[in-house]
């Protein structure tokens, strides 16, 4: 599975990292990193990660 963020509509809010901390994180300037690649397995949160962002910056693809 594929992870996208939308750089554009990204704000670096964070919400995503505490629906799923494996993928996503903030650096230590505060901008969010993630990983693209990404287990099947770990679906259930990234939907959530992408459900709970406020911007609706972050997509999944198969």
């Amino acid at each position: 599975m594929k992870v996208i963020v939308d750089r554009t509509k990204c704000d670096n809010h964070g919400q995503c990292t505490f629906a799923a901390p494996t993928v996503f994180r903030l650096d230590e300037r505060g901008i969010l990193q993630y990983e693209e690649n990404v287990d099947e397995s770990l679906r259930d949160e990234v939907e959530e990660a992408s459900d709970v962002c406020p911007a609706q910056a972050i997509r999944i693809s198969d």
